[in-house]
């Protein structure tokens, strides 16, 4: 049973604890978000969309105040939080400005009616299972869309995100958003698997790690609901022979350690030509060594804490193993003494196929630096992952970039950028990074009944 708790991952001390929902309560809570579904769905498009609105105002407004609660709970450095609250405010005000045109009728040609159209309207109830290291942009990429389609959500966030997601509810529900409309839960992996199992629940979609996608998959498949999962990824950077080398280094090396390296579009591997590895190396080292690990509150930290004690140890043993199995640490990748879930910024090189690393997501601060002697053979190693959630390509020959980017298999492709999340944008990927599209049309098009009307014999 997961304890819904906050332990400053800073401090390595509980702050807060929170009740779990009582297993007697969950029929209850699908009732409830069934039961509020006929109003919610028969509530105007335009009404829904000024709710969200007012979402997105109580998040700029409130801007200063959930950074710190995501700072103290998961220990995003304080810059970076407020930049997440801000992306979280845009999501809903871009779908509060774009749903209801999004749910407008679309009219077919008739073929051999009088009318043919599709029309998009709810499913019902939904579930969101959410990850905590970006507490409150993941939930934004869920429930904006589908609180503009019209269905009700039940809100099972990550156990050390209990704080952040009371504070998320109590901003739904001031901004207008009826209580059983938006539930949010302190649920166990069990408790979840009963709600998505009942009849009243039409889908689920998490984000979070393969083995909680495999499972919560299992779960709707066999109760014939339908899921959107996004999970891990292993990013590949390639770094073309025709570009800024130093200054694509510093990018990638500011992208790897944003959230800690805690991200799953984070570029976890960088592919780099052989006679320019050494340069990148060097660059990257550089950048890792100087960077400030520390207190996420202070304004100078630009390296905070791991999630937990336990996350640390596992990205600080993943390192060790490499260099057991022969890679080669440039530097850090040792705990901090202390308290709190710190570890140095980590180099490695010389990671082969045979290698735990080459093949895992290593969901920390830690580089990993390929050469390479073609660009042909940069996609082959970028492909060669069972991940599928995005990639990049950094040249100076756009046209060149763009037709490598073309042949990387992944769901979102970037040239001269990486990792570029906005609410218009498609996000999702392939293989084992999950199935589904989030944010932009494509977010609004995954729990909706596409539903045809064709009329004939209406004209004489």
């Amino acid at each position: 049973m997961p304890a819904y708790v906050t332990l400053n991952p800073t401090t390595g001390k509980t702050e807060q604890e929170f009740t779990t929902l009582d297993d007697a309560a969950v029929a209850e809570i699908v009732g409830r978000s069934d039961g509020a579904f006929a109003d919610w769905r028969s509530t105007s498009a335009a009404e829904r969309a000024q709710l969200l609105i007012r979402i997105a105002d109580a998040y700029d407004g409130r801007q200063d105040e959930l950074a710190k609660l995501i700072s103290t709970e998961m220990g995003k450095p304080l810059q970076e939080a407020v930049g997440e609250v801000q992306l979280a405010a845009a999501i809903y005000r871009w779908y509060g400005e774009h749903g209801p045109d999004l749910l407008e009728r679309e009219v077919l040609d008739p073929q051999g009616s009088d009318e043919s159209l599709v029309q998009t309207g709810p499913v019902g109830p939904l579930i969101g299972v959410m990850p905590w290291n970006y507490p409150y942009y993941q939930v934004a990429r869920f429930v904006g869309p589908n609180l503009m389609v019209g269905n009700t959500i039940i809100l099972k966030h990550a156990p050390i995100c209990a704080a952040s997601s009371e504070a998320m509810a109590d901003i739904v529900h001031t901004a207008g958003v009826p209580e059983d409309v938006y539930i949010n839960v302190f649920a166990t992996n069990e408790q979840i698997a009963d709600m998505i199992a009942d009849p009243r629940v039409h889908g689920v979609s998490l984000t979070g790690s393969e083995r909680a996608g495999a499972s919560v998959a299992e779960t709707a498949g066999r109760n014939l609901k339908k899921a959107v999962l996004e999970l891990g990824g292993s990013d590949a950077f390639i770094v073309l022979d025709d570009g800024d080398l130093e200054r694509t280094a510093e990018i990638g090396a500011q992208a790897r350690l944003s959230n800690t390296g805690q991200a799953c579009n984070s570029p976890k591997r960088m592919i780099v030509s052989n006679d320019k590895v050494d340069d990148f190396v060097s660059v990257i080292v550089r950048a890792f060594e100087s960077a400030q690990v520390g207190d996420p509150t202070d304004p100078n930290t630009q390296v905070g804490p791991l999630s937990s004690i336990g996350a640390r140890d596992t990205v600080v043993e993943q390192v060790n193993r490499a260099v057991e199995q022969g890679a080669t640490l440039h530097t850090g990748g040792d705990a901090l003494e202390g308290d709190g879930a710190f570890m140095r910024p980590a180099v490695l090189t010389g990671v082969t196929k045979d290698m735990d690393a080459y093949s895992e997501e290593i969901f920390g601060p830690v580089a990993v630096i390929y050469g390479v002697n073609s660009s042909d053979e940069a996609v082959t190693l970028a492909n060669d992952v069972g991940f599928g959630l995005s990639g990049s390509v950094w040249g100076s020959d756009i046209e060149r970039a763009q037709e490598i980017a073309d042949r990387l298999e992944v769901g979102m492709a970037y040239v001269n950028e990486h990792g570029t999340t906005l609410p218009g944008l498609p996000f999702g990927g392939v293989k084992r990074s999950g199935f589904g599209r989030e944010l932009g049309r494509w977010g609004m098009g995954e729990f909706v009944n596409t539903r045809l009307r064709r009329t004939s014999g209406t004209k004489k």
